[in-house]
């Protein structure tokens, strides 16, 4: 008889729903997918609804629904945090409150109503779901965990060991002493969306210096040896106010928050660099306090600082372990995977079998997949395309890329997590000088200086970039090979911020970041056996065996999910071609669109 199990993470960022059977991932997927809200919260029936449906299951088939977090506990700790600051937090504690009123208490009434479910339900904590989701879908039988993110519901880092089916936290550091809060304040003051536009501080900290450092020690962080930190809440106005942070920190800071959408100054690069820099510091002694107590060989990684793949790229470098792995899903999705695993092997007891030295991730491909559904809907809407077999389709799009063409690549099933993995990704020629300008100003229509990560064959990674291993989640940054790097001359050498955007830095420039460095995707036969050719084709033509691999989808919008999705995608945005399946279109001969038409009739999988 087989168990099914169901995880949910919602209410706060990235709702998300997993289905495992017999510790099996069968299928996850986020709720923006299917919405197009981008990071929705609310509760994911229609993530929920995929995950039954690709499995063909019963809601009466399930033996658990797990939940991320323990609601009730994280409540006492709003209540408490309000209660410290008598009459300060008034507007934020009545702005929160009808959400926790209406829904968040009632969790398991809420679960049971959603689903018409009469079974167990199980509430793990939440860095116990971010450690289960690191370590049980990892190659390693026995390793460290290290969970790092805004907060859940006291802790905000957690440390411990995976052993065989069980994962014990040892450590935690408690809100509001926060890494992943200390980078949203000043995400939230270099004028981004907290919780979304943390990586683009990231992708702006090599425009800056670290000039802002050591203010940062000084003021804002009691930074000690292992690792953890007391920060000057003097600072700070997210414990009950509605922002990030205070007068006081912009005193510090010379001058008042940056407002979104207006032009970034050398100040916010030298504030992200400073940030990125107190960042790697934190995590790597964190590192090196958690080889001390547990001496394990391995580490593993999830909560949302774990999607900061520079200090993940720095991390490796340091040797602290032999090998380091990183959810994909890092983040509070990730939670829906991590609880349906804590249920499954800390409830039920039940066993992992792990029989090789790859993950159990699977390239994190366990959302959606259409096939007969692609061609009823090109019928419906009868679009010109060309209908080709599979070598046909690698032929053409190969010939695409090398021609300087930008094509919408829609394949298989759905990446779970936050980034496109070559199923639902917008792919390029890395050797092309004007490939990044192209896609963030014609495609994306996103901020110029963000970089593009590259995908690479597996097996040739290490002769284009400095890395030895795979790093198949863009969860790794590492430097382009210093044979294929490009010298700057001395007059380049001296350009500051955003001046070094446009020079030529390497003979992959679409992928190549202003201080070198690349957020490395590399793509494995198995994993994505479609994708691994389109590549290895362009390799056989060109001899540069790396893409670019951007995400499907506008700025402000979740990554594509069906067909329909896709083609409005690719209308809307200056791509030249588009392949969903085995079908490709050109722009040139698509008919005007007609963005007012009804275009909802999407397809479901069944």
């Amino acid at each position: 008889m087989k168990s099914y199990i169901l995880g949910i993470s919602a209410y706060y960022h990235d709702s998300a729903a997993c289905l495992i059977c017999d510790g099996e991932i069968i299928a996850a997927a986020q709720e923006e997918r299917f919405t197009r809200v981008k990071h929705d919260h609310r509760f994911p029936k229609n993530a929920i609804s995929f995950c039954l449906r690709y499995a063909a299951i019963s809601v009466e088939q399930l033996d658990a629904v797990a939940f991320y977090d323990k609601p009730i506990t994280k409540f006492n700790r709003l209540l408490e945090t309000y209660m410290s600051y008598p009459g300060r937090g008034l507007k934020s504690f009545l702005m929160a409150m009808p959400l926790w009123l209406k829904d968040k208490l009632w969790m398991q009434d809420l679960i049971s109503k959603e689903l018409k479910y009469k079974g167990k339900i199980l509430f793990p904590e939440h860095h116990e779901s971010h450690a289960a989701s690191a370590f049980f879908p990892s190659p390693f039988k026995q390793a460290a965990f290290l969970t790092i993110d805004g907060v859940g519901e006291w802790a905000t880092s957690s440390f411990g060991v995976g052993t065989d089916n069980k994962v014990e936290i040892i450590s935690e550091l408690h809100y509001p002493h926060s890494l992943g809060l200390l980078y949203s304040a000043f995400t939230y003051f270099t004028g981004f969306k907290v919780n979304s536009g943390e990586y683009k501080v990231m992708g702006l900290a090599p425009y800056g210096e670290p000039k802002y450092v050591q203010k940062i020690y000084d003021n804002l962080i009691d930074l000690r040896e292992d690792g953890s930190f007391k920060m000057n809440m003097e600072y700070f106005n997210y414990n009950t106010g509605l922002t990030m942070t205070n007068d006081k920190f912009a005193k510090l800071f010379d001058g008042p928050p940056r407002k979104p959408e207006t032009n970034l100054t050398q100040r916010e690069m030298d504030l992200a660099c400073s940030v990125q820099d107190v960042t790697e510091e934190i995590m790597i002694r964190m590192a090196r306090n958690i080889k001390k107590v547990t001496n394990e060989k391995y580490l593993c990684l999830a909560g949302g600082v774990a999607l900061n793949c520079v200090g993940n790229g720095k991390l490796l470098r340091e040797n602290i372990f032999e090998d380091i792995w990183i959810q994909p899903a890092a983040g509070d999705a990730g939670g829906a995977l991590g609880a349906a695993m804590i249920a499954h092997h800390h409830y039920f007891n039940k066993p992992i079998v792990k029989s090789s030295n790859r993950d159990l991730q699977k390239g994190s491909y366990f959302g959606t997949e259409y096939n007969d559904e692609i061609e009823k809907f090109i019928k419906k809407y009868e679009l010109p395309v060309h209908k080709l077999s599979f070598e046909e389709l690698i032929e053409k799009v190969t010939e695409l890329i090398i021609q300087e063409k930008v094509i919408g690549w829609f394949q298989g099933r759905m990446e779970y997590g936050p980034r496109a993995l070559g199923a639902r990704s917008i792919i390029g020629d890395a050797r092309s000088s004007e490939m990044q300008k192209k896609m963030n100003l014609k495609i994306k229509y996103r901020e110029s200086f963000r970089p593009f990560a590259p995908t690479v064959l597996a097996e040739k990674v290490s002769e284009w970039f400095e890395l030895d291993r795979e790093s198949p989640y863009m969860l790794l940054v590492a430097n382009v090979k210093k044979e294929k790097q490009r010298v700057m001359t001395d007059g380049e050498k001296k350009l500051w911020g955003i001046e070094k955007l446009n020079l030529i830095r390497s003979e992959i420039p679409a992928v190549t970041h202003v201080d070198y460095s690349a957020r490395i995707q590399t793509v494995h036969k198995n994993d994505n056996p479609r994708y691994h050719r389109l590549i290895e084709k362009f390799y056989e033509k060109t001899g540069c065996p790396v893409i670019v691999n951007t995400s499907f989808n506008v700025r402000g919008e979740p990554i594509v999910e069906s067909p329909l999705d896709a083609y409005k995608c690719f209308m809307r945005t200056e791509m030249d071609n588009l392949a969903i399946g085995n079908f490709l279109f050109y722009k040139n001969e698509q008919p005007k669109f007609n963005d007012e038409i009804d275009w909802k009739a999407k397809y479901e999988l069944d």
